[in-house]
């Protein structure tokens, strides 16, 4: 039978597990999986799962886990997510519960958003629903891969229908205790991939007159297209673009006959994400051209902007007044950081906040740092915030 639980009770709750929501993420911690490798991990969260009486399928889209609670009676669908893979980054850390593999680290903090939601899962499952439903969506490969959109294709939104997500990201430059959500509707940037190969001929480094210099026309590449930005993109308009890696050249006495470089694109405005491939064929061939080189331009539209639901941001606001206390969800300008998250936004109404896990008495490194490593009082925190979401939109929405 369901129980009426007060938001203060459901913080109580959640905090009654600090302990256990700290050993689950220092674990995943320390054994770190890349994206659709998350075996171990989606088998621990599986197998907890599984002992609190929910309905759970493993291996969706390859390593995901989905977790239903029902309720007693009919009632909305809300679904939770959490993303549960690492990056391939070494970290730089001297905690006890550092990644104990070379170059693998969660560097972003999925291991918090697991254990977060297995600990939403213990304070349901233990207070039971009257109504409705909740949907734990245990999602892979966050990081580059696609797995929202894989765990779309696998029927994660069905059987039954999702109504509403929500989901969270941990964040240390807000403070333990707050949340943040954005002002506009579009939650952070759109994030597309590209690969610039500039070729052109090779020879002896004292003949630069015989080759075409692909590492000297790469230089003026990678100079005009960041004037894509600055002198085409209107200045209202937030754009992006970076070039994350360079390719080329075997010895410093030979003319390297072709560069390869891959890169990002971040955006805001749907129409300018539209336009920023079109200006950089246009640059790139203008200048490979111009010295004699050619090129191949391989651009990607990966990951769509997250499109929050104002009315679903309301709830938030209101279960963090509940939950956090007045004045600790605070609103702010969209980022340019991508998330695949979006991809849920595109088939139901959904809602993305990010989770404070900073305090002064700690280094705030940056996600993707590798001695990024978060406050753990603040998990208690997210796990009552996911929770109270579902319980309230539930109770509003249930005739």
């Amino acid at each position: 039978m369901g129980q009426t639980i007060s938001q203060n009770e459901l913080l109580q709750e959640a905090q009654k597990l600090q302990e256990q929501l700290t050993s689950w993420r220092r674990d995943f911690h320390q054994h770190p999986e890349l994206g659709f490798e998350e075996k171990r991990t989606s088998k621990i969260v599986a197998d907890y799962l599984e002992t609190l009486g929910l309905e759970v399928d493993r291996d969706v889209a390859g390593t995901g886990v989905i977790a239903l609670l029902r309720g007693e009676n009919p009632g909305p669908t809300v679904g939770l997510r959490a993303d549960m893979d690492a990056l391939p980054i070494h970290e730089q850390s001297d905690a006890p519960y550092r990644s104990t593999v070379d170059g693998k680290m969660h560097a972003c903090g999925h291991d918090a958003h697991t254990a977060i939601l297995m600990g939403a899962a213990t304070v349901l499952s233990k207070q039971g629903l009257n109504h409705g439903n909740i949907k734990f969506v245990f999602q892979p490969a966050e990081e580059g891969r696609g797995g929202a959109a894989a765990m779309i294709e696998a029927g994660c939104l069905e059987n039954p229908d999702v109504d509403v997500m929500a989901g969270l990201h941990v964040n240390t430059g807000i403070d333990t205790g707050s949340i943040t959500v954005t002002e506009d509707r579009v939650g952070c940037g759109s994030a597309d991939f590209f690969t610039i190969e500039v070729k052109g001929s090779g020879g002896h480094a004292a003949h630069p007159h015989q080759t075409v210099d692909s590492i000297g026309v790469t230089s003026e590449v990678i100079s005009s297209i960041q004037q894509i930005v600055s002198r085409q993109v209107a200045p209202n308009d937030a754009a992006v673009i970076t070039i994350g890696t360079i390719e080329g050249g075997t010895a410093s006495n030979v003319i390297a006959p072709s560069v390869k470089m891959t890169g990002t694109v971040r955006t805001l405005n749907p129409d300018v994400r539209l336009e920023i491939p079109k200006k950089m064929e246009q640059v790139i061939n203008g200048v490979t051209s111009a010295f004699g080189a050619s090129y191949d331009l391989d651009y990607q539209y990966l990951f769509p902007s997250i499109l929050n639901d104002f009315s679903l941001r309301d709830v938030v606001e209101r279960v963090a007044d509940q939950v956090l206390g007045e004045g600790h969800c605070t609103r702010e300008k969209s980022g340019l950081g991508g998330e695949d998250f979006a991809f849920y936004t595109e088939k139901v109404p959904s809602i993305f906040f990010r989770l404070g896990v900073g305090n002064d008495e700690m280094t705030r490194y940056p996600g993707h740092h590798p001695s990024f490593d978060i406050d753990e009082e603040a998990l208690p925190y997210g796990s009552a915030m996911l929770s109270k979401f579902a319980l309230q939109y539930i109770e509003e929405n249930t005739k």
